[in-house]
């Protein structure tokens, strides 16, 4: 009998999991690439995630992507985290090791900086203050990423005011947080905006106040459901260099599958076009 080698399986795990673009992502590269490789959807509840994790690596994956709810059970059921997973207290990328050990990244915050290079090319984290509306867990990667990338100061606006309090506690005294009534006058001299909340999903809710935000800001969204939502469309108004949100999603994913599949992937206009068609 002739020996084969294992196929390579990953997924994304979440609860629901039936809207994810992952698997478009990842399977878009497993075609490109010509890697006899899988990677499927896995609707998790809370109280089996435990025993599915520990199971996956027996059944032949070699890693896992996680969205929402799981990113904080995930962190702390991983055998290994790193550094920045830890700082944000989240994990989206899993990798098991031969032994079925587990070791937790957060990518979000690399998707996040490489969409802003890609889409703006000359976006300098150091060119001015950042503002961030929204502290749930897509800001806690964003604000850490910014933080690192080295912006000398941090809006944060929430309309729940102890969440943004929280964050500045635990992220240092380079942040400053304002009651979501003064958004309009936190946006003067800022020179990175970003928008972490659900506002503008599905080109609903409601609008910022931009007549403070510098025509030289640039913009950019992690909501993408419309791909140029309405907080984008007022910036671009303004003269600002806008960032639609789908780049963070296509960014983010390749750190798991090069480890996963053992190739780079290219983000590519075709990418995003696949994805776009879903």
């Amino acid at each position: 009998m002739t020996a084969h080698p294992a196929i390579p399986l990953a997924g994304v795990i979440g609860n629901p999991i039936g809207h994810s673009l992952s698997p478009a992502v990842h399977g878009f590269w497993l075609r490109r690439y010509g890697i006899r490789g899988h990677y499927i959807p896995m609707q998790i509840a809370p109280e089996d995630l435990a025993e599915v994790l520990r199971a996956l690596p027996k059944a032949g994956f070699v890693g896992c992507n996680v969205t929402i709810p799981h990113k904080e059970a995930v962190f702390a059921l991983a055998d290994a985290v790193t550094d920045r997973a830890a700082r944000i207290g989240a994990a989206n990328t899993l990798t098991f090791q031969p032994d079925g050990t587990i070791h937790a990244d957060n990518t979000d915050g690399y998707g996040f900086i490489a969409n802003l290079h890609a889409g703006a090319p000359l976006w300098r984290a150091d060119a001015g203050p950042a503002a961030v509306l929204g502290a749930g867990g897509a800001a806690r990667a964003i604000v850490a990423s910014l933080l690192d990338a080295g912006v000398p100061e941090l809006h944060i606006a929430n309309r729940t005011r102890a969440r943004a309090e929280a964050l500045q506690a635990e992220f240092g005294d380079r942040i400053r947080v304002h009651d979501w009534a003064e958004v309009g006058a936190m946006l003067a001299d800022v020179a990175t905006l970003v928008n972490t909340s659900s506002l503008g999903m599905g080109g609903g809710g409601d609008r910022v106040p931009m007549a403070a935000l510098p025509p030289e800001a640039v913009v950019t969204d992690c909501v993408y459901t419309p791909l140029i939502t309405p907080f984008l469309a007022d910036a671009a108004a303004r003269g600002c260099t806008v960032v639609d949100g789908l780049g963070m999603l296509l960014h983010q994913a390749v750190p798991g599958f090069e480890r996963w599949f053992g190739r780079t992937p290219e983000v590519t206009p075709e990418l995003r076009q696949t994805v776009l068609d879903q």
